[in-house]
């Protein structure tokens, strides 16, 4: 039995990562981050959705600020599909009201359950998508 070390074969893997810039890829990326910020996990009994967001809210200042420029990532990679810079300005504002209501330490992911920036900002994303770039629609099961 030969003990080297074999190569990690990791093609496999990075052909199923969304690496690339088209609007495809973006919008695979930017899903899976809103999923991560919005969607991590359901609350029993009130069936609603928390993610990362949330709960980094409950860490005063830091855990809001990480979640602010986690948002703005999304803002970020909707340039790569030709967004507007008045949508991304808009983007932009859901980010910063998000990131004010969660500096009130404690009391701050109160709002954010119900102000969620993360999924409005996705939704003017796939909106531009569908309209722009029919060809990255992914149909959900």
């Amino acid at each position: 039995m030969d003990q080297r070390a074999r190569p990690l074969n990791i093609d496999p893997l990075l052909a199923s990562l969304p690496i690339g810039r088209d609007p495809a890829s973006v919008r695979k990326r930017l899903e899976a981050m809103e999923h991560l910020l919005e969607g991590l996990f359901t609350i029993p009994g009130i069936n609603r959705r928390v993610g990362l967001d949330v709960l980094l809210d409950l860490v005063p200042v830091v855990g809001t600020t990480v979640a602010a420029l986690l948002g703005s990532w999304l803002v970020w990679e909707a340039r790569n599909v030709g967004m507007s810079k008045l949508q991304m300005a808009r983007m932009f504002g859901n980010v910063g009201v998000d990131w004010a209501l969660g500096l009130i330490p404690w009391v701050g992911a109160v709002p954010d359950f119900f102000f969620r920036s993360n999924t409005r900002n996705m939704r003017l994303i796939r909106r531009h998508l569908d309209k722009h770039h029919p060809a990255s629609v992914t149909l959900e099961g």
